[in-house]
């Protein structure tokens, strides 16, 4: 697992053609908007560090109290997280992601499981339909550094390796609201995923190597039918205690 920090993203010039002056309260709402929508495209990536207070003031023309005050607003909206004497981290796209993350802890698990399986399927299904070849390579990498996970004990690398396969199936849809549902939701997910990377053997490890190369094959209904035999025994009154 890379634990080096994440580097800024490079900050970019922008062009404030305001036809009249500003009153501060607006000047500050449009660089809010401005910094959200950074976010919300993907440019400033969640896990990455946002530009310093100085750069941005220089990015976007506005003056520092001013920036000051729409990074706290993004701060307040659950978008970005300070961590001291590292910087502001980005954490979530958008204020679904935020109430999403809100709820997740009350959540029952067959509810969390329902969604899981639904999500998958839906997904699992689409991303067979649209995937790249890009994509298929990249799914292929995801799923081997899986298998290499369970050469080792470290229960961390397991779930994020798991993770991150899953969730390039959902970007395989091309689709960003998926993405970013899934995204939200993936705090649930690796909760309940906790038991269930634990011990010698990867029991679900055909299961993923089936939904992996349906989706290279342009099989939605193998991909769905992965994903299947991967959840479904979990729903029942008598199945596993957690997803993987």
């Amino acid at each position: 697992m890379n634990l080096a920090e994440p580097s800024a993203p490079e900050p970019r010039s922008v062009d404030l053609r305001a036809p009249e002056p500003f009153r501060r309260e607006s000047v500050i709402d449009h660089v809010t908007a401005l910094f959200h929508e950074e976010i919300r495209s993907g440019r400033w990536a969640i896990g990455t560090r946002i530009p310093t207070e100085p750069e941005l003031v220089r990015w976007s023309g506005a003056g520092r109290n001013s920036v000051r005050e729409a990074v706290q607003t993004l701060v307040q909206s659950g978008l970005v997280r300070r961590e001291q004497g590292r910087g502001t981290f980005v954490i979530a796209r958008s204020q679904l992601t935020t109430s999403l993350r809100r709820r997740l802890p009350s959540a029952e698990r067959r509810d969390g499981l329902e969604l899981r399986f639904a999500i998958d399927g839906a997904t699992a299904a689409l991303a067979a339909e649209r995937r790249t070849a890009e994509d298929a390579e990249t799914l292929r990498d995801l799923l081997a550094a899986r298998t290499r996970s369970w050469e080792g004990h470290d229960l961390a690398e397991r779930t994020a390796t798991d993770t991150a396969l899953h969730r390039a199936v959902v970007a395989a849809t091309h689709n960003a609201l998926f993405l970013e549902l899934y995204d939200g939701l993936t705090g649930l997910f690796e909760t309940v995923l906790q038991d269930d990377v634990v011990g010698e053997e990867d029991r679900h490890a055909r299961e993923h190597a089936l939904l992996v190369e349906s989706i290279a094959a342009g099989d939605a209904d193998g991909a769905r039918r992965a994903i299947e035999e991967l959840l479904a025994p979990l729903l029942e009154p008598d199945g596993e205690q957690n997803i993987s």
